[in-house]
């Protein structure tokens, strides 16, 4: 490489995680490795993976790391080898099954269009063109489809409405085709969502031949693997709602219009299904958000005679479904769904087990049919989901993943809390693994000041927002604006915009008042702006130059101690002996800071400022636990520091 490439510069740490990871694969041992943002991890793990011969799974936790991987990284590296006599790499590209065009149902919907208004009409004919031409199946190649098409959601291949080998269309499928190239691969580029999806139904399937879509590999890669334990609790668990209840309804409903076989006594069987369905997601505990569903025996004794009936209410669709004559490949599907349903249905409401934790979220408003809105219907109801989620995925993963692989290295620029990897390795159950942890390449004692105000209020009073606000806009005064503010709530975020608006003299941006993509674009090209957002923007998110020289976060973020898988983790930790806020919030919550502050360093000339409005860092013992694990940036209490540090900028 450092023949080939015009701008290469050596990197000590690259070339350490370089002879780790080939180590690792020689010797068939598992690796965790935090690479300091500037190390160059992907090219540290990329050449010894293709040196190595042996089909590798690279797993990322973003979509944006996926494209760097595949239309960047690979490419060049098959060049700079290419020069070295090495034959062209086989790499694929796989995302999650929704994100691929369904032959099927597409020529199903030519024959009975179920479209509603233009819009529709006009994306039906796109698809339609497009699909003559493709070769994956992709819909990114739509740059024209909006992100949240409803008609996408009728036509795409997620495994819900998938027959499989029984399809007609089998042979032409996108995923049939996507599962034949990464068995061809040496390197398959996934994401953490796809990887643990698949690794779940082929723990259901009990190793059936046909189950999943990723092939067996030598070894694993897990790059911004921070992520894990969140996606694997995820997949791990079960969720049943009123909104997948109704997708099957309707799938059936749409599939027998279409064949011509909606009878009478199946139309009734649909009927009654939605009719049990709204009735038994009715009577489910009310609350706000994410709460946790501790009494269901209770709930049992109290509405069983509802959760009967929608029990009756699948078993007698199932029923219809079975006894047609002449039955489409489709109707094997519907019925291994309904029963589906069923059995998690029965796990969530009668299970006893100690390492699951049962919950309920409701989504979206609640419509009353007595008032007649025009939105009740499935759009328009709320979406109650039933939720059953592992309280310690590492027993899990340790049986059914790190004791199968050959080879599995973790990496991210976030791994270690006070320079150890105590709690990753807990989480994860990644007991028996090398570690390495290395510095990163740029200077943060000259690109970076943090700024802590010693003056502020505790972020937990009412004092505190008024007081915020006003600091940020002193702030934004001194960077001229150019700043991402990080809020831990969407009531905090919200709170400050308002009281910022008209205050500030920058173009201000908010989450959602426009999609993620759209934002970060206007940031990048909006002179002095300012962004507002919550956790979506604290990773994953990557702005070179002046343009971001400030990013501000109004608390330490702790998990929301409510949140009901929050608090099981907690509680387990409490009654197992040990000590939950040090061996778990506090680890959780610095390792989510150095996520949100890794967004403003992400080059060599990168310079800027950081600001924590919470001075508990500097007054609480648990504080020095963030400090130790933060980078080694030149710290103040001293806005007159910040003044200094900007005005050195100015008059360069």
């Amino acid at each position: 490489m450092s023949r080939t490439h015009p701008a290469y510069e050596f990197r000590r740490g690259q070339l350490q995680m370089a002879q780790a990871v080939e180590q690792a694969l020689e010797e068939k041992r598992h690796l965790i490795v935090e690479a300091g943002t500037g190390t160059g991890k992907t090219l540290a793990y990329l050449v010894p993976v293709i040196r190595s011969g042996k089909r590798v799974i690279i797993s990322t936790g973003t979509k944006n790391l996926q494209e760097q991987l595949f239309y960047k990284d690979v490419p060049f590296l098959e060049q700079a080898l290419g020069a070295n006599g090495s034959s062209a790499l086989s790499v694929c590209y796989m995302k999650g099954r929704n994100n691929y065009l369904c032959r099927k149902k597409l020529y199903d919907l030519t024959d009975q269009p179920v479209l509603s208004g233009l819009e529709e009409i006009e994306q039906y004919r796109a698809i339609a063109a497009w699909e003559k031409t493709t070769s994956t199946g992709d819909r990114a190649e739509l740059a024209e489809l909006p992100e949240a098409s409803l008609l996408w959601h009728k036509l795409d291949a997620r495994a819900d409405a998938c027959s499989g080998q029984k399809c007609s269309e089998w042979e032409r499928c996108f995923i049939t085709e996507m599962r034949r190239r990464a068995m061809e691969s040496e390197i398959i580029i996934v994401n953490h969502h796809l990887f643990f999806a698949d690794l779940a139904i082929k723990l259901q399937a009990d190793g059936a031949p046909d189950a999943g879509i990723l092939p067996e590999a030598g070894a694993v890669i897990f790059d911004e693997a921070h992520e894990l334990e969140d996606v694997a609790g995820n997949y791990f668990g079960i969720s049943v709602s009123n909104l997948r209840v109704e997708d099957l309804a309707r799938d059936v409903e749409h599939s027998m219009q279409h064949n011509r076989m909606l009878s009478a006594s199946l139309s009734g069987a649909l009927g009654n299904l939605r009719d049990r369905s709204q009735l038994f997601f009715s009577v489910l505990p009310s609350g706000d958000g994410r709460f946790a569903f501790d009494g269901r025996r209770e709930f049992l004794e109290e509405n069983g005679d509802e959760f009967v009936a929608l029990n009756q209410a699948l078993t007698r669709l199932a029923g219809e479904l079975e006894a047609l004559p002449q039955k489409p490949e489709e109707i094997f599907n519907f019925v291994r769904r309904a029963q589906e349903i069923q059995m998690q249905l029965g796990f969530a409401l009668e299970a006893e087990d100690a390492n699951t934790v049962f919950w309920i979220e409701r989504r979206g408003r609640l419509f009353s049919p007595r008032q007649g809105d025009k939105k009740d219907g499935p759009q328009g109801r709320q979406h109650v989901f039933l939720q059953a989620t592992p309280i310690d995925v590492g027993p899990i993963l340790r049986e059914c993943l790190w004791s199968k692989l050959e080879c599995a290295v973790l990496t991210s620029a976030t791994l270690a809390v006070g320079g150890g990897f105590d709690y990753i390795r807990k989480r994860l159950g990644f007991e028996h693994a090398r570690d390495l942890v290395l510095p990163s390449h740029f200077d943060y004692q000259s690109q970076a000041v943090m700024y802590v105000p010693p003056d502020l209020p505790d972020p937990r009073t009412p004092q505190f927002a008024v007081q915020a606000a006003e600091r940020i806009r002193k702030l934004l005064v001194i960077t001229r604006g150019r700043a991402f503010v990080l809020f831990t709530s969407y009531a905090q975020m919200n709170d400050i915009y308002q009281r910022l608006l008209g205050e500030v003299e920058f173009p201000m941006l908010r989450q959602g008042d426009a999609p993620k993509s759209a934002l970060l674009e206007e940031f990048r090209l909006t002179p002095n702006a300012v962004l507002f957002a919550t956790s979506s923007f604290w990773q994953g998110v990557d702005v070179q130059g002046e343009q971001l020289s400030c990013v501000i976060i109004d608390r330490l973020p702790f998990a929301v101690p409510s949140d009901p898988v929050v608090a099981a983790r907690v509680k387990a930790i409490d009654a197992g002996g040990g000590n939950a806020f040090f061996q778990y919030q506090v680890p959780a919550a610095v390792i989510t800071l150095k996520q949100g502050f890794g967004r403003l360093i992400r080059s060599l000339h990168d310079r800027g400022l950081l600001v924590l409005l919470d001075n508990r860092i500097l007054k609480k013992q648990y504080g020095r636990v963030f400090v130790d694990s933060l980078p080694n940036y030149k710290r103040t209490t001293d806005i007159r520091v910040v003044e200094a540090f900007f005005g050195v900028e100015r008059a360069v």
